[in-house]
């Protein structure tokens, strides 16, 4: 090769060097990629590189504060992280009930779900670490405040926990006091189901609340209430002192449509007619003796079933005493769908009852075997209509009425 070539070679292997050179600069300074012992440190002013400085300890603060005492137990346990993320919180009692929450997005705070027991002490603990997986731990130990009186609620006993119940059975709480903060006391309520349909609650009066679907409960639904009542305050000094839980189960979609023109009453399951005879309604010429028209839902039975003439002494005109058989009842103003031999004569032909629904006897035999708390019964062609709070008659609210008679003024949704 040529003196000239040669040099030209050499001034391309140099221009070459320069550029590895200078990328493997970039490159360095740009990913920190280098000697072991520099990475992690930070260039001073004279190009040298110093150690990061250790992040500062993560701090925990919990409230109620360590050795509080007469804590309120409906206030939440709030345990909250600066400079770091929260691990671990446990808030536990010997003589209460351990408590659950949940972090936020972040982990820097941690908030109890449910109230603390009345009466009884808690420990608190939370750990946090800082970026350099540092921990920090805090504890804090107090006590609630012993209310002045308790209260506690029964769960619908017309269909006990673990039964069976129809698509339109309303789940219905009973309180031992009147209900003075309503909106606490709903929102400690939890409806838990195996398929989530909408749903809400409604106060029937101080002592009541009712929840019910927006649309009938599906077929084979699954229902939990679960009442987190304890702790919860119903009114100034008066607190929860024990949670309830029922379960049951829906069977069939059945409905039953009567007609006080037609004089028959049908049985439909999942949609197809089952069962059909005819019946003899309330004869009607005074107001208690017109049958209610509405959507009714079966509320017990009993056999036999007393029916005594309300508002009538014995001796009187229209008094009446007997027995009658195979009764389901569907209303709390004395309606029932219930045996009547007497007046097969008139079943399809004429209503001459005093509001009930006269069957042949071994329909109505039937039928009080087939049913469960809370099937539908539809009853139509009457002048009377079925108030929403006779009985079961919930279905006879709106959909927007029902939701604005809760405290919370909104649906439950799934």
């Amino acid at each position: 090769m040529s003196f000239d070539n040669d040099a030209v070679y050499a001034r391309r292997v140099v221009g070459a060097v320069l550029v590895i050179a200078a990328v493997m600069a970039l490159v360095d300074v740009g990913h920190g990629w280098g000697r072991a012992e520099d990475r992690g440190a930070v260039p001073t002013a004279s190009g040298s590189r110093s150690p990061t400085p250790a992040a500062a300890a993560a701090r925990v603060s919990i409230e109620p504060a360590d050795d509080a005492r007469k804590v309120r137990p409906d206030r939440p346990v709030v345990v909250r992280a600066a400079g770091g993320r929260l691990t671990s919180v446990s808030v536990t009692s010997k003589d209460g009930r351990d408590l659950s929450g949940s972090f936020d997005a972040d982990r820097t705070t941690w908030t109890s779900t449910w109230a603390m027991s009345p009466s009884a002490r808690y420990v608190a603990k939370a750990t946090a670490e800082n970026r350099d997986h540092e921990a920090t731990t805090e504890t804090s130990a107090f006590r609630t405040l012993t209310p002045r009186a308790t209260f506690g609620a029964t769960a619908n006993t017309i269909a006990p926990g673990g039964s069976t119940v129809g698509v339109g059975f309303p789940l219905i709480l009973d309180f031992s006091v009147p209900i003075e903060d309503k909106a606490d006391v709903e929102r400690a309520l939890e409806v838990r189901m195996s398929r989530p349909v909408e749903g809400a609650w409604h106060w029937t009066s101080d002592t009541q609340i009712v929840f019910r679907p927006k649309e009938y409960w599906p077929a084979h639904q699954k229902i939990r209430l679960v009442a987190h009542l304890t702790g919860v305050r119903a009114a100034p000094g008066v607190f929860g002192d024990k949670n309830l839980s029922k379960r049951w189960t829906v069977g069939e979609q059945v409905i039953v449509k009567a007609s006080a023109k037609t004089k028959r009453a049908v049985v439909y399951e999942n949609g197809e007619k089952v069962k059909s005879w005819p019946v003899s309604m309330g004869q009607g010429g005074v107001w208690k003796y017109h049958t209610t028209s509405g959507i009714h839902l079966t509320m017990g039975r009993s056999n036999p079933e007393q029916m005594i003439s309300p508002g009538i002494e014995k001796g009187q005109p229209g008094y009446y005493d007997e027995l009658v058989y195979w009764a389901v009842r569907i209303s709390n103003s004395g309606e029932y769908i219930h045996s009547m031999p007497s007046t097969v004569w008139a079943q399809g032909r004429q209503n001459v009852s005093h509001g009930c629904i006269n069957s042949p006897p071994k329909k109505a035999e039937w039928f009080y075997e087939y049913q469960h708390p809370g099937d539908v019964v539809v009853i139509t062609g009457t002048p009377r209509k079925l108030e929403y709070d006779n009985g079961w008659g919930f279905w006879q609210k709106s959909w927007k009425s029902w939701v604005a008679g809760g405290a919370l003024n909104k649906p439950v949704t799934p």
